[in-house]
């Protein structure tokens, strides 16, 4: 019964990319031992904490308990997706609902609406369930191979060679996660619109104001691409992901820059030229010096380097440069 297990350690020091293949696959498939969506769920939001690790490729639970909430919040409250397992509900949307219901939530509302204390309450009580019914579970079905854990330091430490496939994987990884858990929801509750759409967003913000506060704080109010100023007239401020949302699906400030609605709207979904990685380097050092956030304690410039080489692996490969004005 691994979903018992308080800890456990790597069965093996060295694994391939295929065996790590032949193992994500089974666990992906109605071969696994679980039919739930718990496994997806984690797995997206280890893959949300890639780069939250410390030197030791080790995440804490709270990270991970933040992501997994905040998805199955959005799958429950902001989608209106009910059903999670064969069985019995999985225990993280019963606390989610009985929280809406507590504080007569309106559906369709997403998680990073709800107020930080209740953020809070709602994680801390979403990472007991997953110490009881999560990371255990899913360290049997990928064959104690793609982690070690520990409840009583509350730490998930990656095995090397697997943290490095999913660094190289990350972007064809998300996308069949994606898909095999619309068709467990679409299997356990019926046939839903656009429902592979809806679970491709289940990690995103509602939206990055409190980012855009923090850079207007201590930043320039100017376009980190083009230097137009963005706080007055037409040149609304935009917040963007310098490297794209859809291949780090999560959000960080060391990652986020201000943008005029012209550069945000051009680059897209695309990676700006290696003179813009320096530039964000750079901006990350003086930031660092002038504010403690809590997105800078897992952050070195070779951890942005590595981010920026590997989405370039991963198809990224459409560099993008402002458009002249």
């Amino acid at each position: 019964m691994y979903h018992k297990l308080r800890e456990g350690e790597l069965k093996h020091a060295y694994i391939t990319d295929e065996e790590i293949w032949r193992i994500f696959s089974r666990v992906m498939s109605t071969k696994s031992t679980k039919s739930s969506t718990y496994k997806f769920v984690l797995f997206k939001s280890l893959i949300e904490n890639l780069y939250n690790v410390n030197d030791r490729l080790e995440v804490n639970y709270d990270q991970l308990a933040y992501s997994f909430a905040k998805m199955f919040w959005n799958m429950v409250v902001g989608n209106g997706i009910t059903q999670h397992n064969t069985g019995a509900n999985a225990k993280a949307a019963t606390i989610i609902l009985d929280y809406q219901a507590a504080h007569a939530t309106p559906p369709g509302w997403k998680f990073d609406k709800v107020p930080d204390a209740n953020q809070v309450e709602i994680v801390h009580k979403v990472k007991q369930a997953m110490k009881t019914n999560v990371f255990g579970a899913l360290f049997g079905d990928t064959e104690e191979t793609f982690y070690e854990f520990s409840h009583q330091q509350e730490k998930l430490r990656f095995h090397p060679n697997v943290y490095t496939f999913l660094l190289k994987y990350q972007l064809l990884l998300v996308q069949l996660t994606n898909f095999h858990l619309a068709r467990m929801i679409e299997k356990l509750n019926g046939t839903a619109s656009g429902l592979l759409l809806k679970v491709e967003d289940l990690s995103k913000r509602e939206n990055l104001k409190p980012f855009e506060k923090i850079l207007l704080h201590y930043m320039d109010a100017s376009c980190f691409y083009c230097g137009k100023d963005v706080s007055t007239g037409k040149r609304s401020t935009h917040v963007d992901h310098f490297i794209p949302w859809s291949f780090v699906q999560s959000d960080q400030v060391w990652n986020l820059v201000l943008s005029c609605q012209t550069c945000n709207s051009s680059k897209s979904d695309k990676l700006a030229k290696p003179f813009y990685l320096d530039k964000l380097l750079d901006r990350n050092e003086a930031l660092q010096e002038q504010a403690e956030i809590a997105d800078f304690d897992v952050y070195a410039p070779a951890k942005l380097r590595q981010m920026y080489q590997y989405s370039i692996k991963n198809g990224y490969n459409d560099i993008w440069v402002p458009p002249a004005t």
